[in-house]
């Protein structure tokens, strides 16, 4: 029974002493040299007032245009790490998008490499975007934005209360063609501008035209801009049996505002479509 006792008296005495060494352990320091691999939370630490210290960016962070000005490292999915690391990261943040090996080599070179999720609504964005402010020292900042947001966001959703209700095909690839489906915030943004997302019941994927032309959408909305957004328009109008074909409700929307959203501009998206679902806003 004593050596019972005593081994017990060993084993608490050790994980007594592996708490206090835990919590004697140094918190992650706040990043001083940040390279973004992911287009809104780009946005987002500019958003945040860190922007000096983003040293790498993707050729995909359009916004804002300061961004464009920075270091770039690659795509979203290939990155240069050899140019990575010879910036000097404190911070990477990358996405499941980027290549996971790349992912790996950078963690084995001794760099501290955050993955984002993709959000799938606006309380996802906020919840996102609160985590990278903790990250960057930033929450204060944070929590104001979103405060704004949810406020701006409240007041569309009490100015449609009551009117119609369009049906909305959103696309987002043309070759093969890709709908925004229910895992998506594209979907949210079409909800909270008041319409419904005609591929909400699939996850994003590669979709039919023959399905959209069954489900016979009010508005199409395409995510692309100039020349191709104008070709994509030109296709879809050939099928003169949909409703937005023939009240002409095709329209081309910026896919880096559309697609990459912070918490300012998923609200600033919403009202774009408000204006075009209800020609308000």
């Amino acid at each position: 029974m004593k050596v019972m006792r005593h081994i017990g008296a060993v084993l608490l005495s050790g994980m007594v002493v592996l708490f206090l060494h835990t919590l004697a352990l140094p918190a992650p320091s706040i990043p001083q040299r940040i390279v973004s691999l992911v287009p809104n939370i780009t946005e987002e630490l500019y958003l945040l007032g860190v922007q000096d210290r983003v040293v790498g960016v993707t050729i995909y962070c359009q916004r804002p245009p300061e961004a464009q000005s920075k270091e770039r490292v690659g795509a979203v999915v290939e990155v240069n790490v050899e140019k990575i690391v010879s910036l000097r990261p404190d911070l990477v943040i990358a996405s499941p998008l980027t290549d996971h090996k790349q992912t790996q080599k950078l963690l084995d070179l001794g760099v501290r490499v955050k993955v984002f999720q993709p959000p799938q609504d606006f309380e996802d964005l906020c919840a996102e975007f609160l985590q990278l402010a903790h990250l960057v020292g930033r929450e204060k900042e944070a929590q104001e934005i979103i405060k704004s947001s949810e406020r701006e966001l409240a007041h569309i959703k009490e100015m449609i209360k009551g009117l119609p209700t369009p049906r909305v095909f959103v696309q987002i690839g043309e070759k093969p063609l890709v709908a925004a489906g229910s895992d998506s915030f594209i979907n949210d943004l079409v909800v909270c501008a008041g319409g419904v997302n005609i591929a909400h019941e699939v996850k994003t994927s590669v979709y039919s035209r023959e399905e959209v032309v069954r489900k016979n959408p009010d508005i199409i909305l395409i995510a692309k801009m100039g020349i191709a957004g104008e070709r994509e328009k030109k296709t879809w109008m050939k099928y003169t049996t949909i409703k937005a074909v023939q009240s002409n409700a095709i329209y081309t929307v910026d896919p880096y505002r559309f697609c990459s959203p912070t918490p300012l501009s998923f609200v600033e998206q919403v009202n774009e479509l408000v204006r075009l679902f209800h020609g308000t806003g």
